[in-house]
């Protein structure tokens, strides 16, 4: 849902069976009004509002995440008959954007939540974890798998039902981010083979939004203003330099852009067809609004382009309309959706 709430994309994985994940009243409510059962939903967000608990409870929604006592209190009082996952925290320093600093309990705080919860009368039924959007280290779903196992036991040992892994998500979406999606699946499945054998009669999920969608969206930004600068080189020179302002930035499909840098990297792909061996320039890329902050682009060589022209960027459907705004009246760019004939 949060990684890419386009309805047409939520129908087509509705189609193929998956479940959804979701963090709010709001998601929850998109997901059964699309026909979703309520089973096939989990409310995957350990910091919940009361009123949101509520509302999960009134529509079936058991599934739910925790990994303090303040969540124990609020769904003792709101949904007595929720089914629990104990979210554990994750070494996750290397992700893109870790989460183990807002959300999950430590291994030692386990036991006691465990034991509270059992206090509370309220069921616990499996663990949950996440290593970060946009993880680079395979060993950390490795140590995430152990320390589920562990909890495991230890829930079992206090007489809970363990039923339920989910290993979350921050598997990549894009052919050229390393480690690839099969690296992670290979050391995953080993993990699961250890820890968590097929006699154990375990269900396993996961949340993988940005595998299923980056790749699939590209987006194509108009050049509304081009600027000549020019700036002196280390030998003393006057070298041309064109800024670029463009019809979408980071208070649009670009945020996450912003938060995290390091996918700038990427080159952008030009639309016009250049003469080969064009000259290249440093280029700046910045968004259509007020805001200083609005920059896709610090720097970028491209050939000298004109106003009209079209920048593409690929690999933009994973936190990109789900999180853009329409900040100085900018509205959110037209989706059109294609179809090839071979995937019919």
């Amino acid at each position: 849902m949060k990684c890419n709430s386009t309805r047409e994309v939520l129908q087509m994985m509705a189609t193929l069976g998956t479940g959804f994940d979701c963090a709010s009243m709001g998601e929850i409510e998109t997901v059964l009004k699309m026909g979703i059962r309520a089973a096939d939903i989990i409310y995957a967000n350990p910091c919940k509002q009361v009123s949101h608990i509520k509302y999960a409870a009134e529509h079936g929604v058991c599934r739910m995440t925790f990994d303090c006592e303040a969540e124990l209190f609020k769904v003792a009082a709101s949904h007595p008959k929720a089914e629990m996952i104990l979210r554990i925290a994750t070494n996750d320093r290397d992700a893109w954007c870790p989460l183990s600093f807002k959300y999950g309990a430590l291994l030692e705080e386990c036991e006691d939540l465990l034991k509270k919860a059992k206090n509370f009368n309220i069921q616990v039924i499996g663990v949950s974890f996440h290593t970060g959007s946009g993880c680079k280290n395979t060993y950390s779903f490795c140590k995430a798998i152990e320390d589920a196992r562990k909890v495991f036991d230890i829930g079992k040992k206090l007489g809970y039902q363990m039923r339920l892994l989910d290993i979350g998500g921050g598997f990549p979406g894009d052919s050229e981010f390393r480690p690839t999606f099969e690296e992670f699946a290979e050391v995953i499945r080993h993990s699961l083979n250890q820890y968590f054998p097929n006699n154990m009669d375990v269900e396993i999920i996961s949340e993988p939004g940005r595998y299923y969608v980056e790749s699939a969206f590209t987006i194509a930004l108009n050049i509304i203003t081009k600027k000549e600068m020019y700036e002196k080189g280390a030998d003393g020179e006057r070298r041309r330099k064109f800024l670029y302002i463009l019809n979408d930035g980071v208070y649009g499909m670009f945020l996450d852009f912003c938060l995290l840098k390091e996918k700038l990297k990427r080159r952008p792909i030009l639309r016009k067809e250049l003469a080969t061996e064009q000259e290249l320039f440093p280029s700046i890329l910045l968004g259509p609004t007020y805001s200083n902050l609005d920059e896709l682009v610090n720097e970028v060589h491209l050939p000298d382009l004109e106003t009209g022209d079209w920048i593409i960027f690929p690999n933009m459907g994973a936190y990109t309309i789900s999180m853009s705004t329409t900040f100085c009246g900018f509205p959110q760019p037209t989706v059109y959706f294609v179809l090839s004939k071979g995937d019919l």
